[in-house]
């Protein structure tokens, strides 16, 4: 009687870890956290669109609380966009990030890559390592609701997310802790 038992336990055991092992590694997949990328591939964030809206460097300021220095580049892209990562690297920043809005942060060495105007509903955690052409975000919507004090509003006064006029993708790529223009990588 105990020997049936036993091996029904031990069954279960087992077929509990390999569902776990599953769902993790399909939840997460990760990277090594020593895994690096050639200058030569980064990836496109949003195959498909190509549309600049707002290039690197100086600019008119399209909105109050934008700067007249753009530090990345603006993608026109429709709300939930998939977003996929420029290159592999860890998760260092998930939060509303003022004129950028709800934003991921991803790092590797000397790199470092914002994604900006994306929806508050993540798809991963900080410390979470994420390989190349994987879905990071989506395209988040212009006007969101429940950011205390929030300073970005559109022209009838709703909320913003960020210093935004409509959705798309603000791309931040940092070389060195230096913003650099992101189409020199693609």
């Amino acid at each position: 009687m105990y020997s049936s038992f036993y091996k029904i336990y031990f069954i279960s055991i087992l077929f509990f870890f390999f569902i776990f092992s599953i769902f993790v590694t399909y939840q997460n997949p990760t990277i090594s956290e020593t895994e690096t990328f050639s200058i030569n591939h980064f990836y496109w964030p949003l195959p498909g669109n190509k549309n600049i809206t707002s290039k690197f460097g100086k600019r008119s300021s399209p909105t109050s609380g934008a700067s007249s220095y753009h530090s990345g580049i603006d993608i026109a892209a429709t709300e939930g966009t998939p977003i996929y990562t420029c290159f592999p690297g860890k998760i260092t920043f998930i939060g509303f990030k003022g004129a950028g809005g709800y934003s991921i942060t991803v790092e590797n060495n000397n790199f470092s890559a914002s994604y900006c105007h994306v929806s508050p509903n993540y798809l991963y955690s900080i410390g979470d390592y994420i390989s190349s052409q994987n879905i990071i975000a989506h395209v988040g919507p212009k006007n969101i609701y429940g950011i205390l004090n929030n300073p970005y509003k559109d022209s009838s006064g709703n909320p913003t997310n960020g210093a935004t006029t409509g959705c798309h993708l603000h791309l931040t790529i940092k070389k060195d802790g230096k913003a650099v223009n992101p189409l020199s990588f693609f």
